[in-house]
């Protein structure tokens, strides 16, 4: 009654505090629903699309810092490399694969929110969340080598052995030169329903590009020519309900070792790493 007592009350030629309040959480709630369109995702909707779903079987499982708010995971030369977010926590490791033991960081100054990373082999790139801003290390040192700007939020970024390639939370990809860091293409992800929002880690695998879906355990498997959703890895109970406790949040993270073939995910303050092998499903 004293929220509807509030509202009936004349402004006066000014809006009172609650009614501020109000209207803000309206305003931002519009927002949210535009920018993040409702496209639910179930295994048996994509298969009635005819969109293959795969599952996985578990090969091994690793420990992972449950203090890692997972944002980009990779491989290279037998060595895993994550991203991290957070402001204030935010940082670059180098992890041993084995032990979850951090063998290196550098961590980012606290203004910035760390997303997704990617590597061409000497280089590795790391994207901000709303800084509109990413940087550029020596993968052996961690120097600092340039920093690069891009108009949109920074969410998950891989290489495809040409340029890199970025999402931003929409269900566009973006195409950026290796050099410049300028966007030079961009690609509209779908399937038969139309867009595919929140695309989020990437990871360049066998000629596709493999997605993360903010807020889904599922993967999408994305044709890079023509942006299409050719198939889907649930990755539904990979983590135990013993596992699932606060802070423990989504999944994201996807690391292809391109010389063993292993394919690995985690999630943001998971307390594990697995390593899987993707199966059709029965």
């Amino acid at each position: 009654m004293a929220l509807i007592n509030e509202l009936r009350k004349p402004s006066r030629n000014k809006i009172s505090p609650l009614s501020l309040l109000l209207i803000t959480a309206v305003f931002i709630s519009a927002f949210s629903f535009l920018y993040f369109p409702t496209h639910p995702y179930t295994a048996d909707a994509a298969e009635e699309t005819g969109i293959p779903v795969f599952g996985y079987e578990i090969v091994k499982t690793y420990p992972h810092d449950p203090n890692a708010f997972t944002q980009g995971l990779l491989i290279q030369d037998g060595i895993m490399y994550e991203g991290t977010g957070l402001s204030g926590r935010s940082s670059l490791r180098k992890v041993d694969i084995e032990t979850g033991k951090v063998l290196e960081e550098h961590k980012l100054p606290g203004i910035y929110f760390g997303e997704g990373i990617a590597t061409d082999g000497k280089r590795i790139v790391q994207l901000t969340w709303r800084s509109h801003k990413g940087f550029v290390y020596d993968i052996k040192t961690f120097e600092l080598l340039k920093e690069f700007s891009y108009p949109t939020d920074g969410w998950g970024i891989t290489y495809d052995g040409r340029n890199f390639v970025m999402s931003d939370g929409s269900a566009m990809l973006y195409f950026l030169d290796p050099r410049s860091l300028k966007e030079i293409g961009r690609l509209e992800v779908y399937d038969r329903k139309g867009p595919v929002v929140r695309l989020n880690e990437l990871e360049y695998v066998k000629g596709e590009i493999f997605a993360n879906v903010w807020g889904k355990e599922r993967i999408a498997r994305i044709d890079p020519a023509t942006g299409r959703v050719t198939g889907w890895i649930d990755l539904g109970g990979l983590l135990s309900a013993a596992d699932k406790k606060k802070p423990v949040d989504v999944l994201n993270g996807i690391a292809y070792d391109e010389e063993t073939g292993k394919f690995y995910v985690t999630g943001k303050l998971w307390p594990k790493l697995f390593e899987i092998k993707i199966v059709s499903k029965k």
